[in-house]
């Protein structure tokens, strides 16, 4: 655990929030309580309707951001929304309404128009959507916690982030310096025509940093303790504590400075080694959005694409070494795509993508699974909030940890690099031919790390960069990562998704600067 110091009132500014007394009663009110009834009323009048199936999902979110830059609060803010969505499907055909009104009229209006666009659908789509059978599932779920953030005091959290963030600055090399601060409250209640009805309360609290340097022409960033604002988790504000932004404050100052005095890699075919942050990307990019059943389906080609992994290589194709072995996890205690069912009812499961390098299994739907044939659902949909309807998306995409330490990866390396926390990313429409350029990389020369490296670029094919993997890190250095800001659907949705990884290593790999 991690001191707690004040910042001097001089270099603390006025938070940006019209009344600080006001934002302080909207932070600790009690949300408003769950609609049981209600929303059991309008599944009743569903069935009455006719449906062929139905399910309504109410859900209240609260939402607190903080970010600080060079020394001073840059904004404040906290997001309440809570609505109703339901979805209906009828003739083969789904139809999708929502509203934040919970009031007869609004929530009778939106059984009419849900069950309206069902039918108008059916009327241009006559292929049946049968649904993979599921349990109905009934209970509580909360998500665990230490410390509530929406209790710790305003003040508190500031203090903090300031005194993260003026350990950035200093040098006059440093042009930018940012630290941030997000908390999420997610109450949800799911029911069905089925019989289903859950209720979750999940809390997920996150931060992190970034500093840029400059000289002359040359521009670096670093990020702690990951980039892209992948430190978040579902935990309460011990899990910021834990973090340790002051002490990352000066590594990543340390090493943005280096980075500036550094060369780049050599370019060649040669050893890498991914640490943790690295192989977060890596999973999420070339494993978890090809095994989404809807692309390889064709059903969702639109935004980012399909996938190379089509139906007929389940259980065939070899996606990687038998070092690499991917589960779907949305049961790990601590993961941002955990939860006890799924915003369709299914309850959560552990479900291997890739076993010993085989690909053997998809991110699912009912729906979906029921096309493929599949016994069951794999527990994969998920909506952004209770205005759209769930989609098929990643839980907590995980590699899972072999038994190397980080010196037996090293060993035997004549010549390559180890790279660390992605800086940008670049892979095409089916998830096959990508590039990654990470903030900082070492060399390894005869096993020992060395120099820092700058703007260093990898490339491959993933079938067969997953093929070269020659070893993955131990559970010891297995760290589970949330990423709040993956993209998917028409309308855009942003999930939360995790993914857990150690280091691995990887044998005839193409490295290059990056330009």
């Amino acid at each position: 655990m991690i001191p707690w110091r004040r910042v001097g009132a001089r270099r603390r500014p006025r938070r940006p929030v019209t009344s600080g007394d006001v934002y302080g009663m909207i932070a600790h009110m009690a949300a408003p309580a769950v609609p049981r009834d209600l929303v059991a009323r309008l599944v009743r009048d569903l069935k009455r309707r006719g449906v062929d199936y139905a399910d309504v999902r109410y859900e209240h979110l609260l939402h607190e951001s903080l970010l600080v830059e060079q020394g001073r609060v840059s904004s404040v803010s906290l997001h309440e929304s809570a609505g109703i969505g339901i979805r209906v499907l009828l003739n083969g055909s789904w139809g999708f309404a929502s509203t934040p009104h919970l009031i007869p009229a609004h929530l009778k209006r939106a059984v009419t128009q849900a069950i309206g666009l069902a039918k108008a659908s059916a009327s241009v789509n006559k292929r049946p959507r049968p649904l993979a059978s599921v349990e109905p599932a009934h209970g509580v779920h909360r998500s665990r916690w230490t410390i509530d953030p929406f209790e710790v005091p305003l003040s508190k959290k500031l203090d903090y982030l300031l005194w993260a963030n003026t350990s950035l600055l200093g040098p006059e090399a440093v042009t930018q310096a940012t630290s941030h601060m997000d908390f999420y409250k997610r109450r949800k209640l799911f029911c069905s025509t089925e019989a289903a009805q859950v209720e979750q309360l999940l809390i997920e609290s996150g931060a992190g940093l970034e500093v840029v340097a400059r000289h002359g022409n040359e521009v670096q960033s670093r990020s702690f303790p990951n980039s892209h604002n992948g430190a978040l988790a579902q935990a309460g504000f011990e899990y910021v504590k834990q973090l340790d932004l002051v002490g990352g404050a000066k590594t990543a100052q340390t090493e943005v400075l280096q980075l500036l005095r550094a060369h780049p890699p050599r370019p060649g075919q040669t050893t890498v080694i991914l640490d943790p942050t690295q192989v977060v990307m890596q999973l999420h990019e070339s494993c978890g959005h090809p095994t989404e059943l809807d692309r390889a389906l064709g059903q969702e080609l639109s935004y980012a694409g399909g996938s190379f992994l089509q139906p007929e290589c389940l259980g065939t194709l070899r996606y990687g070494s038998p070092a690499v072995t991917i589960v779907a996890d949305a049961t790990i205690p601590g993961g941002v795509g955990s939860f006890a069912v799924d915003d369709e009812g299914v309850p959560a499961q552990r479900v291997e993508l890739v076993r010993k390098g085989v690909f053997v299994g998809y991110l699912s739907s009912r729906e979906s699974a029921a096309r493929l044939g599949l016994a069951a659902s794999g527990g994969a949909m998920r909506a952004e909030g209770w205005d759209v309807p769930p989609i098929i998306r990643m839980t907590n995409v995980n590699l899972e940890p072999g038994e190397a330490t980080l010196s037996q990866l090293l060993h035997g390396v004549r010549r390559g690099y180890l790279l660390s926390t992605n800086k940008s990313w670049s892979i095409d429409d089916k998830r096959m031919n990508f590039q990654f350029t990470t903030e900082i990389g070492w060399e390894i020369e005869d096993g020992k790390l060395g120099a820092i490296v700058k703007n260093p670029l990898y490339t491959g094919i993933t079938p067969k960069f997953w093929g070269r993997c020659t070893g993955v890190g131990r559970r010891e250095d297995w760290r589970l990562w949330g990423i709040p800001n993956c993209a998917k659907g028409e309308p855009m949705q942003l999930m939360h998704v995790g993914h857990g990884a150690s280091y691995a290593r990887f044998d005839g790999v193409q490295v290059a600067p990056a330009r």
